[in-house]
């Protein structure tokens, strides 16, 4: 596990700062996205950082001063329990790689291992006044892991499609005008269910398609791949409810987002068939991440979505 990061950020619950600012978890999450975004100061040129010198360091969660603290010194106590609950609760082997104080609690970002591939987080509350790590109390919002196993069993069944996606922007990346976040980043801060540096998958509470796959995976966590895919119901998919948010970050450092590239790689992304239906946002943004609060989007960064997703039925 890496050594826990630290800092201070705007004062929005733990759900809502990872589950809001950077996505699209439910019908709501769009005018919660807008709250947090109201509460949040603009980065300011200290908090800033070159996305691919970001690991996470500079990350924080409101009032978690104190208990972060606390939680340093029961890692391993926290460590343990975390795993311990994502093999009970959903069947999956964790590895841990960030705890980070919150408000009465600490936050625990971790990673599955092997297929279905996530990142997501529990939460261990923490007693200040008696300087207390309550493990036997860990819990987790159920909508955003169940919605994390969801993508990365969703990356799993299409990984054709995946592929085709994945092969495109690492080659786009290559070239070396365009980059995305560090495997440090998305490990120690992520937190948001099947993340690659440069997209994430979303689901909203409506996405009824994965569901099956999803019921079969926690009834038997060894299914085979073929039976996964033949338990989806392909008739159930909607595009609206099924998002890929795709993020990247000029390369040179003094560079602005360039509109040349922007258009180029909408158009690409218009016109390919062959990468895996639903809903596409894009935005291309500066050099420069916000190391408080991970996000790169800022006043200058180009953006593709809504009300004008590039949608894939």
């Amino acid at each position: 596990m890496h050594k826990k990061t630290k800092i201070l950020l705007c004062s929005v619950g733990i759900s809502l700062m990872l589950g809001g600012c950077s996505g699209m978890n439910s019908a709501n999450n769009n005018q919660e996205s807008e709250k947090v975004k109201e509460t949040q100061a603009a980065p300011s040129e200290e908090s800033l950082i070159s996305v691919q010198d970001y690991t996470g360091e500079g990350y924080a969660l409101p009032y978690g001063k104190e208990t972060d603290k606390i939680a340093d010194e029961s890692l391993d106590e926290i460590e343990e329990a975390a795993i311990e609950f994502f093999k009970e609760k959903y069947k999956t082997d964790v590895t841990v790689h960030n705890v980070v104080g919150a408000k009465d609690g600490a936050t625990v970002f971790v990673e599955s291992k092997g297929e279905p591939h996530f990142y997501t987080y529990a939460v261990v509350p923490i007693d200040e006044l008696e300087k207390k790590v309550m493990t036997e109390k860990i819990w987790a919002d159920e909508f955003q892991v169940e919605n994390a196993i969801k993508g990365g069993l969703y990356h799993m069944i299409f990984n054709e499609e995946f592929q085709q996606l994945d092969d495109y922007l690492e080659t786009l990346a290559a070239e070396g005008q365009v980059t995305g976040k560090t495997k440090d980043a998305l490990q120690n801060v992520g937190g948001h269910g099947y993340m690659t540096p440069y997209y994430f998958i979303a689901l909203t509470s409506k996405e009824e398609a994965i569901k099956p796959v999803y019921d079969l995976y926690i009834s038997n966590p060894d299914e085979s791949t073929e039976n996964l895919r033949n338990a989806y119901e392909e008739g159930s998919f909607n595009p609206e409810n099924f998002k890929i948010n795709i993020q990247l970050f000029m390369a040179d450092k003094q560079a602005e987002p360039s509109e040349e590239i922007f258009n180029q790689i909408t158009k690409e992304l218009e016109e390919m068939d062959s990468i895996p239906k639903g809903t596409y946002s894009f935005s291309l943004n500066d050099n420069f991440i916000d190391k408080q609060s991970s996000e790169g989007a800022k006043d200058n960064s180009l953006k593709r979505g809504f009300p004008d997703y590039i949608i894939k039925e």
